[in-house]
């Protein structure tokens, strides 16, 4: 992993300590995204309420609202009524 940038470091450092996310959560990752991500369990407890997790295939990348406009909304639905 390249080294990040100096100036940036401490907000970096404090990253880990952000608050507890207790609003319902849904969390989606596409199956071509190629950046390497921790298994969804390893993020899960900063999230307080209600969460679920959804991966997306069909080759979408970084940017699901575009690429995979239906999954986006069937997502926001699902979510709106937790």
């Amino acid at each position: 992993m390249a080294s990040g940038q100096p100036p940036y470091d401490e907000l970096e450092r404090r990253l880990p300590e952000a608050p507890v996310i207790n609003v319902p959560t849904i969390t989606l990752q596409g199956d071509a995204h190629g950046a390497p991500h921790p298994d969804t369990a390893a993020y899960r407890k900063k999230f307080g309420g209600k969460y679920a997790h959804q991966a997306i295939s069909g080759g979408i990348r970084h940017h699901p609202p575009q690429e995979a406009p239906k999954a986006f909304a069937d997502a926001v639905i699902e979510v709106a009524g937790y």
